[in-house]
């Protein structure tokens, strides 16, 4: 669509003026605005997206770490668990202010074993756990007569008593363990609450909550912890 419009324009050599007539393009303007609208519309759709971006990036944030969590669960449920030495009933083996990672899944497919390092829940003290090691098996019967461990009538050679008991307890009488029972001891015997305790007792295999694995900390002693 054009308009007409026109201007004066004096031609110099016979001084006359002249109409001078211009045309304009009132398309083209509506063209321009047009332009300016789509602009507009395109810096919309950058926000629109910027804003979707966004909120899928939260979106992922927020199931990462719901995934995240619901690992974390269940490892600590089903696998492994930290756990913190408190007091000396494991010197040597282990110290005051060990921090420990329990294997709980390896009891689920095999039974224990002798001189196994085990964590177990005390029975009369909630939230308290004893970490020991097992000494006696499932049958067998245990006796402490001087200061030794003797299993079935025999002396057990064994070499992580940190000296010569002084203290049998329970066990200076002959004691049969029962189907899935277990005779456990601190490795610093003169200085342990364990089986010859009768507030420990025998340990249930159902009662035990898995075995001693890796030592995380202290840093210069990190490593996988020796059992047998």
């Amino acid at each position: 669509m054009f308009k007409k419009f026109s201007t004066k324009k004096k031609d110099r050599e016979n001084d006359l003026e002249l109409d001078e007539v211009e045309f304009l393009d009132l398309d083209e303007m509506e063209d321009l605005e047009v332009i300016d609208l789509d602009i507009v519309d395109l810096d919309k759709e950058k926000t629109e997206e910027k804003e979707y971006s966004l909120k899928r990036e939260i979106i992922s944030t927020v199931l990462y770490l719901l995934a995240v969590v619901a690992l974390t669960f269940l490892f600590v449920q089903f696998v492994g668990q930290r756990t913190h030495v408190n007091g000396d009933s494991m010197n040597v083996t282990l110290e005051d202010g060990d921090n420990l990672i329990v294997d709980k899944l390896s009891y689920r497919f095999t039974d224990p074993e002798r001189f196994d390092i085990i964590v177990f829940p005390y029975k009369y003290q909630e939230k308290t756990y004893y970490i020991k090691r097992i000494i006696g098996m499932p049958g067998e019967t245990v006796q402490i007569i001087d200061g030794m461990v003797y299993i079935d009538g025999e002396m057990l050679d064994e070499t992580y008593g940190k000296e010569v008991m002084q203290y049998s307890g329970v066990a200076s009488d002959p004691i049969t363990l029962g189907e899935d029972e277990y005779f456990v001891l601190g490795d610093n015997r003169n200085n342990s609450s364990d089986s010859r305790d009768p507030s420990v007792g025998n340990i249930q295999k159902d009662q035990i909550i898995g075995k001693a694995f890796i030592r995380i900390w202290p840093l210069n002693k990190f490593g996988i912890l020796k059992h047998q």
